[in-house]
């Protein structure tokens, strides 16, 4: 998700800005060197193991957006008593890979900067099941549109809520979220947007033979509200709810997941 808080990152940015802006008509001399840097932590502990990035921001006049953080340290423990201290790997990372969360499991994560703690929880879920997935072409008003249809099936007898990404050739293309509110126990299903006919974006077309890699991740309440408090933010103008106690930006997340590999074929494309 570094892409996505990179852009969040920005944002906060202008917003600030045209608030400052809006708020008088005289003019006004910003200094963008005084805005004090901020901690971002990215941090999952899943079936495949446990990943952690700290970086922090920079000022608006360094064009790199977010720099890695050594000399830090982070304690993951669990509702049982258990205690980790993950290792520092390079490049901001702090991995152990043989740490996998357990359904069920809550995770509690504690992050030392310079004598400061950002902390944060979450629950570990069941393992999510894709049920298929398909290229359909939909008339959708006036227009034609081809969709990813991917359809899951929902985990039985509880509450849950998913995180879905698509990469294309190794490359994020399209996410989503998804909770089980309308279907549950039942197949739910996704439909992402890939492209419109007659619109020749290059960058964003589908072509043939095309690798698509699915994430598909089962996390709990808090790790959806913050992504889905993320999602919106191009229409609410807002910042993300916090997830970490702090000041930090970020989220920690125990999720369940699984991957499908998809290649695109035209001659595979349904009609709808």
């Amino acid at each position: 998700m570094s892409k996505y808080l990179n852009v969040y990152l920005s944002k906060c940015l202008i917003v600030s800005l045209l608030v400052c802006l809006s708020a008088c008509e005289k003019d006004i001399d910003l200094d963008y060197h005084q805005i004090d840097p901020i901690y971002v932590v990215e941090a999952s502990i899943s079936n495949s193991g446990t990943e952690i990035r700290i970086s922090r921001t920079n000022n608006m006049d360094d064009n790199n957006g977010i720099s890695d953080v050594t000399g830090t340290k982070v304690t993951i423990s669990d509702d049982e008593g258990n205690k980790w201290n993950i290792p520092y790997s390079r490049n901001g990372f702090h991995r152990m890979p043989s740490l996998m969360g357990e359904p069920g499991t809550t995770y509690n994560i504690d992050v030392e900067i310079e004598g400061n703690h950002y902390t944060s929880t979450s629950t570990m879920q069941r393992q999510p099941k894709m049920n298929s997935f398909r290229f359909v072409w939909m008339k959708v008003a006036s227009e034609r549109i081809m969709f990813g249809d991917l359809k899951i099936q929902d985990i039985p007898n509880e509450d849950n809520w998913y995180y879905m990404h698509i990469y294309r050739n190794g490359i994020g293309y399209r996410w989503a979220l998804l909770r089980d509110d309308r279907n549950p126990n039942k197949e739910l299903q996704q439909l992402f947007s890939f492209f419109h006919d007659g619109r020749s974006d290059d960058s964003d077309v589908l072509k043939e033979g095309d690798r698509l890699r699915i994430l598909i991740r089962a996390i709990d309440q808090r790790a959806y509200d913050y992504l889905y408090s993320l999602q919106l933010m191009d229409n609410t103008g807002t910042n993300p709810i916090p997830n970490f106690t702090g000041g930090c930006l970020g989220y920690f997340s125990a999720y369940n997941q699984i991957t499908e590999y998809v290649t695109y074929h035209e001659a595979d494309v349904e009609e709808e």
